[in-house]
């Protein structure tokens, strides 16, 4: 049985579906099929992927299984365009056999359907947010899907730090809870990267705020031995330094955070690098004329949408000597081409590092397909908020939940 993390940098062990024995057992499989849809199909299947080997593993070993998701944000409601319909399609193709859809999560037809299945057969039960009872934790929903199965695993990494029904109340009246495969993988990498990092560690942060990032910068800081810091966020530090940011996205009442994150990376003398260079643009467009800005300090009237040639080469410089490496958060607007070769860059010069590379966050991963390097890097996680917080020492409801291994 592997360790994995439960928050705080802790191994936690927890009971894994390798310790079930899962022939003949009702099995309700937690599973995030939170994937896109256009049309009436699914356009990106890369959560659906991802949950295959657990789904695979329960079938092989004679599970009856109960596949249960949520998808989008009904509110409650039964919203026909997030039906999961299109996903029991894509899921049927993937494994080579039909997957048949509930029409709902409970309720006396779907225990039929349940009572109907055979050793190896799946079901994927319709989305469990178009009840309200999810999202409220609402004890009767949760014994509802409780009751209709005898074994309960979870594999949902990217609900996992959310205390819903289906993720944590239903953990009460069905036991053993366990792990699925992707949960494991998804924990492991991440508790190995607090816990015992291979030196350097970097960390590589990104994306539009400080306020959605400082959390993981605090609890980060005492753990790496640098911080390199791009996307909008680096201009709130940039403005805390004295340098002027013209119209980037700048927040104003974060300044004395940001100061303060500066100071204790000072205090513990790691490498804390801001952008040296950027691209420049009045205006975020595809369109728009772009410069570069061969320093800090950025003219009145221009934004800073990406970090410029010399910040890329600095960056790169130090990642090619990282031995571990976590990536939260693109350099950039990389929507949109002028602004996306700092992203790209950082994310081939992770790839080319060798080092144990750890990658969060749909941007972050959605970059690193953008860079055609998705196989070079060690783990991809499938979970961007779940992923933050774990990086933040909390503790996620969805794994504390699951039982203890004795």
């Amino acid at each position: 049985m592997k360790r994995v993390g439960a928050g705080k940098g802790k191994a936690v062990a927890k009971l894994s579906i390798r310790d079930l024995e899962l022939k003949g057992k009702r099995l309700l499989l937690r599973v995030d099929f939170n994937v896109p849809l256009k049309g009436g199909r699914v356009t990106d299947d890369t959560r659906i992927v991802a949950s295959l080997p657990t789904i695979r593993l329960a079938m092989e070993e004679g599970a009856r299984v109960i596949l249960l998701s949520h998808l989008g944000r009904p509110k409650g409601q039964r919203v026909a365009e997030m039906s999961l319909a299109p996903v029991a399609a894509r899921l049927g193709e993937l494994l080579g056999r039909p997957v048949p859809l509930a029409p709902d999560c409970v309720g006396e037809a779907v225990k039929a359907q349940v009572a109907a299945l055979g050793d190896g057969d799946a079901l994927l039960l319709e989305n469990c947010r178009f009840h309200d009872g999810d999202e409220a934790n609402d004890e009767a929903f949760a014994r509802a899907l409780a009751d209709l199965a005898q074994v309960y695993v979870n594999d949902a990494f990217g609900t996992a730090h959310r205390a819903h029904a289906s993720t944590v109340g239903v953990t009460r009246f069905l036991k053993p809870a366990a792990a699925g495969l992707l949960m494991d993988q998804e924990l492991e990498h991440l508790g190995a990267a607090l816990a015992n990092p291979k030196r350097p560690f970097v960390a590589v942060v990104g994306g539009a705020k400080v306020s959605d990032k400082i959390a993981m910068l605090q609890h980060l800081l005492p753990k790496v031995d640098a911080v390199l810091v791009g996307g909008g966020m680096a201009y709130t530090f940039l403005k805390a330094q004295g340098f002027g940011v013209g119209r980037s996205l700048l927040e104003a009442d974060r300044l004395d955070v940001a100061r303060d994150v500066l100071k204790a990376a000072a205090g513990r003398g790691l490498t804390f690098l801001l952008p040296l260079d950027h691209v420049i643009a009045e205006m975020v467009d595809a369109a728009a004329a772009t410069r570069v800005v061969d320093t800090p300090n950025l003219p009145d009237g221009w934004m800073g949408l990406d970090i410029g040639p010399k910040t890329r080469e600095a960056f790169a410089k130090i990642l090619a000597r990282a031995g571990t490496i976590v990536w939260n958060g693109p350099m950039g607007v990389f929507e949109q081409p002028p602004f996306r070769e700092g992203t790209v860059a950082v994310a081939r010069a992770i790839a080319a590092s060798g080092a144990t590379s750890i990658v969060g966050g749909g941007d972050s991963a959605a970059a690193v397909a953008l860079a055609g390097v998705t196989d070079k890097i060690t783990h991809i996680s499938t979970g961007g908020g779940a992923s933050l917080e774990f990086l933040e020492g909390r503790e996620l409801p969805g794994v504390v939940a699951l039982t203890d291994r004795t």
